[in-house]
Formats: C-alpha cells, sequence, structure tokens
C-alpha cells in the first residue's frame, strides 16, 4: 500500500496538479492581526498553502522564539526584534520593512480629541491604555510621543499597561480605560470601524514604527520555500493593498 500511494504521488507531481503543503505558523505582532486575516486568506487562494498566525507583543514572541517556539516566519511591530533574531542565527533572512505603523489615541468617550496630547492631562481623564512599552512597539512609541509634549511625567500615573496592543485595545472598548494609544490597524478593522473616535498622533513625535518580517531558521529546516514565497507575497501589490487598506504607510 505504501508503494501505491508513493506511485500516486509521483504520478500527481508529473501530471502538475498541486500537492498541498504543511501550513506555515508565523508569529505576528498584535497590530497586525486583522491584516494577517486578510493576507492570509489571499496567500491561501494564490498557492493553496495554509498559514496559521499566532499574535501577541513583538517583544514576547521574540523570547519565545529564543526559547525554540516552532515559528516558521515573524511579523515583527519593529526592527529591532527582527534583528536580534538574525544577528543570534534564529532567522536566516534579513528584515525587510513590510510596513510602517501609525499611533493613534481612541476613545469610546465624549472626548474633544482635537486637543491632542494636552488632554491626557485633564482632570477627566483618570486612566489611559497602553501597551508595555518594554516589550510592545506601539508601546515604546507612546512613551517617546508623551516625553516629546513634555507630558510623561504628568502622565505616567494614569497609565494602565496592556500586555499587547491588543489588550490595550480591550481595556478602552470595555470602559476599563478612558483612552488608549492604540494601532491604527486596529482601530479601523470591520470589528471596530466606527466605534469611539480616534485622531492620529502627531507625526515625528515619535520615531517610525518600522515593521519588519524575517523568515526564521525554523521555517528555513522545515518548510523554506512555503516560508520564504509568504515572505515574499508580503511585497506583492495585493499585499501592499491590503497594508494601505488598514492605515498602514509604505516603505
Amino acid at each position: 500500500m505504501s508503494l501505491r500511494l508513493f506511485l500516486c504521488f509521483v504520478m500527481l507531481c508529473a501530471s502538475g496538479m498541486p500537492v498541498s503543503a504543511a501550513p506555515l505558523t508565523v508569529a505576528v505582532a498584535a497590530n497586525v492581526k486583522y491584516a494577517f486575516d486578510d493576507l492570509a486568506a489571499e496567500f491561501r487562494k494564490d498557492t493553496g498553502i495554509e498559514v496559521n498566525g499566532v499574535f501577541g507583543a513583538a517583544g514576547k514572541i521574540a523570547t519565545q522564539i529564543k526559547s525554540g517556539a516552532p515559528f516558521d516566519a515573524f511579523l515583527s511591530a519593529d526592527t529591532e526584534y527582527s534583528e536580534a533574531l538574525y544577528k543570534d542565527g534564529l532567522a536566516v533572512t534579513q528584515p525587510r520593512i513590510y510596513a510602517y505603523g501609525v499611533l493613534v489615541l481612541w476613545t469610546a468617550k465624549d472626548m474633544d480629541l482635537n486637543k491632542g496630547l494636552p488632554l491626557l492631562a485633564d482632570a477627566s481623564v483618570q486612566k489611559i491604555a497602553i501597551a508595555n512599552p518594554k516589550v510592545a512597539p506601539y508601546g515604546r512609541a507612546a512613551m517617546q510621543a508623551l516625553a516629546s509634549a513634555k507630558l510623561d511625567a504628568v502622565i505616567v500615573p494614569k497609565l494602565v499597561y496592556g500586555e499587547s496592543i491588543t489588550q490595550a485595545t480591550q481595556f478602552v472598548d470595555s470602559g476599563a480605560a478612558d483612552i488608549g494609544f492604540i494601532a491604527k490597524s486596529i482601530v479601523i478593522a470591520p470589528e471596530l470601524a466606527g466605534k469611539g473616535k480616534w485622531v492620529a498622533v502627531t507625526k515625528g513625535s515619535y520615531e517610525p514604527i518600522a515593521q519588519a518580517v524575517v523568515v526564521l531558521k525554523h521555517g528555513a529546516n522545515t518548510q523554506s520555500e512555503a516560508a520564504h514565497k509568504f515572505v515574499d507575497f508580503l511585497f506583492t501589490p495585493k499585499a501592499r493593498a491590503i497594508f494601505e487598506k488598514y492605515g498602514y504607510v509604505l516603505p
């Protein structure tokens, strides 16, 4: 029976019929969650290859990879974590910037967002959600913006920290926080579009959020062709249109 199966496999290959590859497992920074669903669907249509995402704060994902997590590729929220993995030999490709993220203030309450960051100093604002800046690049960008506005000393006591940008979003959505620093890609996603209101944080008040992707050593060892094919797909016109749809700035 095993010989018959082998011969069938050979015949399928010779006939040009596609042979399904095993699913890829891609580690994805939390801000890319909604865009990733669209990207994976389009990639599957083009190649027949399934892609499963594992989401979290970029810093936590990097730690998991260093501990041996079997991810095939990594879509980070910055270049630092992916660059460190490449230098440590845990990624086989140099980081490629697929998009630049946009930081916004988002609230479900009746607040005048036209005031910008100074609004956060108002007594009416008691709790401000932010992703943990130690592991989440969007949280780091938020702290940079507060420092640029010379508001960090005043605002820090009001901050409530989420493990990732997703949890920071949940704090605002549930009312546990009055307002929050969130990724534009999340607040304009279909699941949240029209919920609350947002305003972009002034460009230049924080370092550009350059988001990079790498093929990981595990992916190169187990599914090299598929992993490289997925990463290359992120730079196609079809994928770039998806990133634009979710508010990212293209490189």
